[in-house]
Formats: C-alpha cells, structure tokens, sequence
C-alpha cells in the first residue's frame, strides 16, 4: 500500500472514532435526561405504567435481581448501572 493509502486509512479511523465518541456523550447526556425525569416523574408521585414493571416487582421479590434488572433494562432502555440502582430501590 502506498502512503495514500495510509493516509485514507488513518482519515477512516479517525473518522469512525470521533463518530464514536459523539454518540458516547449523546448516550450519556440522554441517561441524564432520563435520570432527571425520573427524579421528577418521583417527585411528583407519577409512575410509569408499562404493565411490565410489576413484573420486574415480582422478580425482585423472589429474589431474582438479575432478571429484574434485565427485564427493568428491557422495559425502560436504561444502562445496567440504572437498571441496577432501580432494582436495588425497588427491593
């Protein structure tokens, strides 16, 4: 490969990692959005009302942390930290 080569290499990888990076801080500003929501949705004594969560309920219950937390990620699209911390408040 000659050094033009190299350089449409380089230019792609540069590329893609900055494209990966903003999706990162994307991904990350909206868990704080919805983290923010939910504090609010708390406070103001609303629930969300997928038929589900008392699903993950019940597991938590049962004692079955991991599948509530995959079931609460399922439900919700949070990341396994939030899914935890909410299965940790809801048991």
């Amino acid at each position: 490969m000659d050094i033009t080569g190299y350089v449409f290499v380089a230019v792609g990888i540069a590329m893609v990692l900055g494209i990966e990076s903003r999706i990162s801080r994307a991904d990350r500003r909206v868990a704080r959005v919805e983290r923010k929501l939910d504090l609010i949705m708390d406070n103001l004594g609303l629930r969300d009302d997928d038929p589900r969560m008392n699903e993950v309920v019940g597991l938590v219950r049962e004692g079955k942390k991991i599948p509530a937390i995959k079931l609460y990620r399922e439900i919700t699209g949070a990341g396994l930290k939030e899914a935890k911390d909410a299965v940790e408040r809801i048991g």
